[in-house]
């Protein structure tokens, strides 16, 4: 079994729910008493919230990169950065390390094709929705991404950060989430991809008639079989 590195904090709760997926899938495959080997490099996610708030990408990637440095050190065979946003830097964080990071939307894009998505919603923060570091891989696979208006993007980013992030689930929220869904799915979106990792404490399937992508699960799920079969 390959040992998983996690790269999280970015928010806390979110980081538990991938370690709860990956040894959840590994008991799974195996069976018995086995569980995956995981190392895990919690950062401050305050450091992180400022830089991305002040626009010093270059400052947030030299934390996490110090990060994944030490995960490899301690042994890691390959990284999971346990956020969607932070893959901004993940080209900085892979030039300093030598094993690989496995990368949250091309997991995704792979999912998305084996349910033939050809147009989707993506839902997460201002910087995921409306930069392309993110959208460039979905396109890269032949996949079209919606985004909410401007009123909703501003909707989205601050639940995130002003409730999600904080462990705050609130019912208004979830209607609000609800309804931006339903204007995307009316331009002809055939999915959701929930494309920051805290979303999915606020929305489930059931919340929606459109097919939901949580990335969290997806990119766990990932992990724990390429820790499992390679």
């Amino acid at each position: 079994m390959k040992t998983i590195g996690l790269l999280g904090g970015m928010s806390w709760e979110s980081t538990v729910t991938y370690y709860q997926i990956i040894n959840e899938s590994v008991k799974r495959e195996l069976g018995g008493f086995h569980s995956a080997k995981v190392l895990l490099y919690s950062v401050d996610f305050a450091e992180i919230e400022k830089c991305q708030a002040d626009g010093d990408w270059e400052k947030s990637a030299d934390i996490l990169s110090v990060a994944a440095e030490n995960l490899e050190k301690a042994g890691a065979d390959f990284i999971v950065i346990c956020t969607n946003t932070m893959h901004k830097v993940a080209p900085r964080i892979q030039s300093r390390i030598t094993i690989p990071i496995i990368h949250i939307a091309e997991a995704t894009a792979d999912e998305l094709k084996k349910h033939n998505i050809t147009k989707v919603a993506l839902l997460g923060t201002k910087y995921t929705m409306t930069q392309d570091f993110y959208k460039d891989k979905l396109i890269e696979a032949g996949i079209e991404v919606l985004i909410p208006d401007e009123q909703g993007v501003e909707a989205v980013n601050n639940i995130i950060y002003n409730e999600l992030c904080l462990g705050i689930i609130s019912e208004p929220s979830k209607e609000k989430y609800r309804n931006i869904i339903e204007n995307l799915a009316k331009k002809g979106a055939q999915g959701v991809i929930l494309g920051c990792t805290e979303i999915g404490l606020l929305i489930q399937q059931e919340d929606a008639d459109l097919p939901i992508f949580d990335t969290t699960r997806i990119h766990a799920s990932k992990a724990a079989m390429l820790s499992v079969k390679g």
